[in-house]
């Protein structure tokens, strides 16, 4: 227990120091859109994207990584698109969305899928730095997987220490239990939760088997030891009120992860 503790404390102050390094270099990120469509267009969205957005986006130097859908009404099944972006950096994003929305290729596109009105209700962005703990995106060749977005925010002044546990111990405890680790990011404005959360994509077999492998997460020994131990080093629990929150998706078909 005493060893848990030392290395939960040891990562958390490297893990405090991380985002600050990052933003003075200027690196890659991550940009995590939310769109919901106006009624009944959701397949419109899904085929303007399939057919054309995506290809305009690698045209203005923007990475396509991963597209998918609600599988749940709850999380707007049937009505939303979430996905993730990559950008050299953020002034890289600025002037790729500038240059993206001036093209006239894309102000053609808009208008022919807009002419009976928007398809597009709204559209949420959130950008993203990786945590250092994050994977790199591997290739994928097998059966469908499910995804899972989670959104884990924290009591003020505890994401150090929410990082360090999953650096050292609940991404391995993933695997073993049958979870695959996609991508682990924190926001970087702080309107959008930036010190306070942490946005992570998982990968299921299937909705049945996730259910049984956070069954056996759960109760797994190592990890109630884990848990513990990083609360009392934190001095009360890294989870807030309300902390947790899934969605549940299903890679559409022109995801270049799935």
């Amino acid at each position: 227990m005493k060893t848990i503790l030392r290395l939960l404390s040891l990562s958390a102050i490297f893990a405090a120091l991380l985002p600050a390094v990052r933003a003075a270099a200027g690196g890659p990120v991550a940009e995590l859109r939310i769109y919901t469509a106006t009624p009944g267009n959701n397949d419109k969205v899904l085929a303007r994207f399939r057919d054309h957005t995506m290809k305009l986006f690698e045209k203005h130097g923007m990475r396509n990584l991963g597209y998918a859908v609600p599988m749940e009404a709850k999380d707007g099944a049937g009505e939303k698109l979430i996905y993730v972006l990559v950008h050299k950096s953020r002034e890289a994003a600025k002037e790729s969305w500038k240059n993206f929305s001036a093209d006239p290729e894309w102000k053609a596109v808009a208008a022919k899928t807009q002419v009976n009105g928007k398809i597009v209700a709204k559209a949420e962005s959130i950008f993203l730095s990786m945590a250092d703990f994050s994977p790199e995106v591997a290739d994928y060749n097998g059966a469908p997987r499910v995804f899972e977005m989670r959104t884990y925010t924290t009591p003020e002044g505890k994401i150090a220490a929410l990082d360090a546990r999953f650096r050292d111990h609940t991404c391995a405890l993933f695997v073993k239990h049958g979870i695959t680790n996609l991508g682990y990011y924190h926001p970087t404005d702080v309107e959008k939760g930036a010190g306070k959360t942490l946005i992570y994509f998982l990968a299921h077999a299937s909705r049945e088997a996730a259910t049984k492998s956070w069954a056996s997460f759960r109760a797994d020994p190592v990890w109630v030891a884990a848990r513990a131990a990083s609360e009392k080093a934190a001095g009360g629990s890294l989870t807030a009120p309300d902390g947790v929150k899934s969605v549940f998706m299903t890679p559409t078909d022109f995801s270049p992860v799935k």
